[in-house]
């Protein structure tokens, strides 16, 4: 209830002499840029030659239909981006996304989410629908692409190969927007420039271009366990196939290389080195899944479903692949390997990292698959809990608990509560991307690396560090997201 004194307070600008403005102040309205305007021209002009070359009515199966398709819409999408961001404030800008319908799960959000659950069901069931007929040739959305897979192939299109040029494209176009948008900060510019080369030259161009020297299909970004098959005895048997004489066998010693290194690699830089640098899951969840990185589930119980979850599929990966290899030397499993095989493909591989894991970034947000499901993630996450040098410093003094670092963390970590108790951020889920540190207005996070043995207490003693947390984690919430009571923090 207010006081008499101000009830009564009288304030009248015009009787005290401010009077009425000459002119009425007309509502402001935003003027896109001329180059803008003319990336959108370039975007529409490229989608409408893409339907016409899917309808078959002319220019399929071209280099001046495939330029027109893909190029023309690549470039007006990067002088979109670059336009219309040029001439504003460097820094993090979150006006309007709880308000747009696209970003927080609104109409257009869901109908976004179809829309590229819908593609991922046609990638992998239904490829006849793309255009995509076995040995026939190929038309539809898959001819756009034909040109450029006889020329680096020698093969012609098929929907894996419309998959991986429209994944990389999409890995650059955004990359452009998040470069942009995080243009103040030069840590986010050199990662995002080394996950669109990874995806470039490591997991499409190279792997293409063993297919046409008739070599074995391999990305040279993904290692075993996130690349399930890459250990299992039939892709194994490729690398010492006599027909592939000394280049089979280089492949198998960089993969069994790239085992070896990983472990180090994560001691001394977190698993940031790969989750954030090179993966291809993560250059995609980095750039086309930037916008929706906030819709990223924060609740103490999908924390619970979190370490459940990714830990069961890292165990079913090492069993399936025991199981392979058993069956493979000793025959012990017969009938049972196959289906096994085909059961992690399916559930796992396909319906969780690929349907799910992208097509349910406007629903659930950017990283559903690394969180939830990825074994490599898995590993790499227990050796950066405990084992690495990697960590996020935070002084809780300077912290203002505006709660954007946990707000767009697409890990669902509550970074704010860490600032709050002026602890490091040692997450087995964090994945090292540095938007937190980004977004936050008072320079509270930094992302160091450091002596192992300062990280948290009780580093002195990894093992029974990782055996307590195992058996009683601790958790880490500033305030209810779930509409609970809050804990303590031991509970």
């Amino acid at each position: 209830m207010m006081d008499p004194k101000t009830l009564a307070y009288d304030f009248d600008e015009e009787r005290i002499g401010f009077g009425e403005p000459e002119t009425p102040l007309a509502p402001h309205t935003p003027t896109r840029p001329p180059l803008a305007t003319a990336g959108l021209a370039l975007i529409g002009v490229g989608l409408l030659s893409l339907v016409i070359q899917s309808l078959g009515f002319a220019l399929v199966a071209s280099w001046p239909g495939f330029l027109s398709a893909y190029l023309l819409p690549t470039i007006g999408a990067i002088l979109y981006f670059c336009a219309s961001q040029k001439d504003t404030t460097p820094g993090i800008k979150h006006d309007g996304i709880f308000f747009s319908s696209l970003l927080s799960r609104g109409g257009l959000g869901w109908g976004a989410g179809i829309a590229m659950t819908a593609f991922y069901v046609l990638i992998y069931w239904y490829p006849q629908y793309l255009g995509h007929h076995g040995d026939a040739p190929p038309n539809g959305l898959v001819a756009t692409v034909d040109p450029l897979s006889r020329a680096l192939t020698g093969y012609p299109a098929g929907q894996w190969f419309l998959y991986g040029v429209l994944y990389t494209l999409f890995i650059l176009i955004f990359g452009v927007r998040m470069a942009m948008k995080y243009r103040h900060n030069r840590y986010h510019l050199i990662r995002t420039a080394s996950v669109f080369f990874s995806q470039f030259l490591l997991a499409w161009f190279l792997p293409n271009l063993l297919v046409r020297f008739q070599y074995p299909y391999l990305e040279f970004n993904g290692v075993w366990p996130l690349k399930q098959d890459y250990l299992w005895p039939s892709k194994v048997s490729h690398f010492f196939d006599p027909q592939y004489a000394l280049i089979g066998k280089l492949l198998f010693v960089w993969a069994i290389g790239l085992v070896i290194a990983t472990p180090i690699l994560t001691y001394f830089y977190g698993k940031r080195w790969y989750c954030s640098w090179v993966c291809g899951c993560g250059g995609l969840a980095e750039t086309l899944g930037d916008p929706w990185r906030q819709l990223s589930d924060k609740s103490t119980t999908s924390w619970h479903i979190e370490r459940w979850m990714i830990h069961a599929v890292l165990v079913l990966v090492v069993v399936t692949t025991g199981v392979l290899w058993a069956d493979h030397q000793w025959g012990w499993f017969g009938e049972w390997s196959g289906p096994l095989k085909q059961w992690y493909g399916f559930y796992i591989g396909a319906i969780f990292s690929g349907i799910v894991g992208v097509g349910f970034y406007p629903l659930l947000g950017s990283r559903v698959w690394c969180r939830f499901g990825c074994p490599q993630a898995a590993i790499l996450g227990i050796f950066q809990r405990i084992f690495s040098r990697f960590r996020i410093t935070t002084n809780g003094g300077q912290c203002m608990s505006c709660g954007n670092c946990s707000t767009y963390c697409e890990m669902g970590i509550d970074v704010r509560a860490y600032a709050q108790s002026g602890e490091n951020i040692i997450r087995a889920s964090c994945v090292g991307c540095g938007v937190c540190a980004a977004v936050c207005p008072r320079g509270v996070l930094r992302l160091e690396n450091g002596l192992p043995g300062d990280r948290f207490e009780g580093a002195e003693n990894p093992l029974g560090t990782l055996l307590a947390a195992l058996e009683k984690p601790k958790i880490y919430r500033y305030e209810s997201w779930d509409n609970k009571p809050l804990p303590s923090k031991d509970e």
